[in-house]
């Protein structure tokens, strides 16, 4: 019978059968793709939080919080060159082991398909924001041969968008393999697109797999608004 019909996690592979709730029925809901196991290890952020990043200031311990916001935020908007340029971050989860070890499946080894088990919770979070077009954080052209695929281009498809390739990005050495000083240093890594069209008075939101120091979607959020943006969000998958 239909409501017995088990499938494979996204996430671990192993089989389940997922609860079939009224929404599968009368509104077209996709049935769910993540086990329970795993759908407990995508802890999602929870208060207080950074207001600008998400970063749950609990966790965070004194030396990294200033105020009602986290450090890193602070120092950003000290920056007269930052300041304001990122309107918020929204972060779905907690970017613990788990996560970890799931978005480098993602990424790197080119499981496009695990883009599908954050589906449900992108479209409740791009219903919440308002903005005009979404914006994938752009690779360059020789990290899109070797990963095959533009993992922020996948998030933006399962929230059921069309993204609008408003940046481009010169080549360098991986985020990953940076210090947070060199990321935060990142000048001159995004340029406008060239065939982006007019961004001009338009609330953009970035859409990235990770949020660490804030420098990626910082550098690109300035890009934009000196094309002329009136303000940018991001949403990523996870906050570090």
């Amino acid at each position: 019978m239909p409501f017995f019909r088990s499938c494979d996690c996204l996430l671990c592979g192993s089989p389940f059968v997922p609860d079939i709730g009224w929404n599968t029925f009368f509104l077209g809901e996709a049935e769910e793709e993540v086990c329970r196991e795993c759908r407990k290890k995508l802890v999602k952020p929870e208060g207080p939080l950074c207001p600008l990043c998400s970063r749950p200031l609990n966790k965070a311990g004194e030396k990294y919080r200033r105020g009602n916001r986290c450090r890193d935020c602070h120092f950003w908007e000290k920056s007269a060159k930052f300041r304001g340029v990122l309107e918020k971050n929204i972060s779905l989860y907690e970017y613990n082991g788990f996560l970890q070890e799931v978005l480098y499946r993602f990424k790197y080894r080119g499981d496009y398909k695990i883009a599908r088990a954050f589906s449900r919770d992108l479209k409740n979070a791009v219903k919440r924001l308002p903005f005009d077009a979404a914006v994938p954080i752009p690779l360059s052209e020789e990290r899109l041969y070797e990963r095959g695929f533009n993992q922020a281009e996948a998030l933006i498809a399962e929230a059921g968008l069309e993204p609008l390739h408003a940046l481009t990005r010169v080549h360098s050495e991986k985020q990953a393999k940076k210090s947070k000083t060199d990321r935060i240093l990142l000048a001159g890594v995004f340029q406008l697109h060239p065939a982006s069209g007019d961004v001009k008075g338009k609330t953009l939101l970035l859409v990235d797999d990770v949020y660490t120091t804030g420098s990626t979607v910082r550098h690109a959020a300035r890009v934009l608004k000196e094309a002329g943006a009136r303000k940018i969000l991001s949403l990523t998958v996870a906050r570090s």
